[in-house]
């Protein structure tokens, strides 16, 4: 690993992870997205202002830009977890603080599960079967997320150990997601969260 690979991973996944797939979609609808529902350039706000067929859209494009990222480095670099790590969180990075959006984006979930499947499947899984047990339960996206990312440090110690890249990506995601859901912890607490 050196300065010049890690600066092509990083640049390659920041600029992945900037394409607003949300933006686009909505777009094409005749709708500006962040005008519309929670604001939010989100697959999650597509899906509630435009409907399921272009909220799972978004959500599929925004988990292939994270797959994406993870995954080439991983190709280029026989393996290299430690790349792959940098370029999921340049990508995520890209998602959320996008360049084409004058630095706004999502909050990066659909992205980090692309990552995930590319670089730690089996934390994903479990990830993915808290969230959904915990949204069919709620009907609360935002809530559902915050407790995935809250259980992926802890699978991936359990998995990988707490010297692997890999446990400390899974840290990193944790605090970034539910930074990013600051807002929705506060309209979760006070009862003004929206639902599905």
């Amino acid at each position: 690993m050196t300065l010049i690979s890690i600066f092509i991973v990083t640049l390659i996944g920041y600029l992945i992870g900037s394409i607003s797939f949300a933006s686009i979609i909505a777009s094409s609808q005749g709708v500006d997205i962040f005008k519309e529902g929670s604001g939010n350039p989100g697959a999650t706000n597509v899906k509630r202002v435009l409907g399921a067929k272009w909220g799972n859209l978004a959500f599929v494009l925004d988990a292939l830009k994270g797959f994406i990222a993870a995954g080439l480095p991983l190709i280029a670099y026989e393996g290299d977890n430690r790349l792959a790590v940098i370029a999921l969180i340049a990508a995520i990075m890209g998602h959320s603080f996008s360049i084409f959006l004058k630095f706004r984006g999502g909050k990066g979930v659909a992205t980090t599960m692309g990552g995930l499947l590319a670089l730690m499947w089996m934390v994903l899984l479990i990830g993915i079967s808290i969230w959904l047990i915990l949204f069919f339960a709620t009907k609360i996206v935002a809530l559902a997320s915050i407790i995935f990312a809250l259980s992926l440090p802890v699978t991936a110690y359990f998995v990988f150990g707490h010297q692997d890249p890999r446990f400390y990506l899974s840290i990193i995601l944790m605090v970034f997601i539910v930074l990013r859901h600051r807002s929705n912890i506060s309209r979760i607490f006070t009862g003004k969260e929206n639902t599905f």
